[in-house]
């Protein structure tokens, strides 16, 4: 593989999972504070922890059918493009996020909002002060949602197609050199993959600690 190339599936993977993990952030964000502070009952946690277990193939395979041109959301042309890898890598990671900062603000929501109403504050201002104070929760949940987002190829083969300069990504460009019988450039791929990972999980949490 042509150094070129390696560098445009790289940066493809960062844009598709960073992309993915923002929007997962802007969905999971408040679905995670809502659960905290109103304490829905079970169901909803239930619901949200089993999303954390979500099959990529099953949804991506649910994409699928709804981006398909026989789909409802077939005229919008997105199948076998960046774009349905985004929604795809976001509905895997949105319970991570969710579910940690659920985790981290639940212990805290009762508290935060006794403070806040000691202080003259209004129930509006509860949710960003829950939020503050659980941004260690939040940057472990954005960190657990990248890394699931880069590193699965499930969906990401269904919805994108794996199509060379266009929806390749390091996941499924390791497992076609795999099937090329090129392993040397499918390890090289994987310890790509790996480092940026880990780049990107470290540099989250480091943020979570200086937080």
């Amino acid at each position: 593989m042509e150094p070129g190339e390696l560098w445009e599936i790289t940066l493809r993977s960062l844009l598709v999972a960073g992309l993915a993990t923002l929007l997962a952030g802007a969905l999971g964000v408040p679905l995670g504070l809502f659960l905290a502070l109103k304490a829905p009952g079970r169901l909803p946690r239930i619901l949200l922890y089993t999303g954390m277990g979500l099959p990529s193939v099953v949804v991506g395979l649910f994409l699928y059918l709804l981006l398909s041109r026989q789909g409802p959301l077939g005229s919008l042309g997105l199948l076998y493009t960046p774009w349905a890898m985004v929604l795809a890598q976001a509905v895997l990671a949105l319970p991570l996020v969710a579910s940690f900062l659920y985790a981290g603000a639940r212990a805290r929501a009762e508290e935060v909002r006794t403070l806040v109403k000691s202080l003259g504050g209004r129930e509006a201002q509860v949710p960003p002060t829950l939020l503050w104070e659980s941004r260690r929760a939040l940057a472990a949940g954005l960190a657990s949602g990248f890394g699931a987002a880069i590193s699965e190829v499930g969906a990401a083969t269904l919805v994108g197609g794996d199509i060379r300069h266009q929806t390749r990504v390091l996941t499924t460009a390791i497992v076609l050199e795999t099937r090329k019988g090129e392993l040397e450039a499918a390890l090289a791929l994987g310890g790509v993959l790996l480092g940026v990972s880990l780049l990107v999980v470290a540099l989250l949490l480091i943020l979570e600690e200086d937080a």
